[in-house]
């Protein structure tokens, strides 16, 4: 009986400490207070310094200019008769 006795305890210990859980404790988060005063501007900073400048590009190649054409033919010489063209009557402007 004894026996019998000792395994009851340990299985009842053993169940109880099975079930057993620890409490969860919630730590509450610390509320913010009012925001404090502005600080101080800061110092301005150093100016850059400027860049190089470029280089010039090279100039274009020259070309060559074209050669002069040849001097057209003398026309006929006129046989006495003189034409006179007139210009076209400009348009009626309103």
């Amino acid at each position: 009986m004894n026996k019998s006795m000792l395994a009851v305890i340990l299985l009842a210990a053993f169940t109880l400490a099975a079930c057993d859980r620890p409490a969860v404790v919630t730590v509450p988060s610390a509320v913010p207070g009012p925001a404090g005063a502005t600080g101080a501007t800061g110092a301005t900073g150093n100016t850059g310094s400027t860049g190089s400048t470029g280089s010039t590009g090279s100039t274009g190649s020259t070309g060559s200019t074209g050669s002069t054409g040849s001097t057209g033919a003398t026309g006929n010489s006129g046989t006495g008769t003189t034409i006179i063209v007139t210009p076209p009557a400009s348009a009626a402007s309103n």
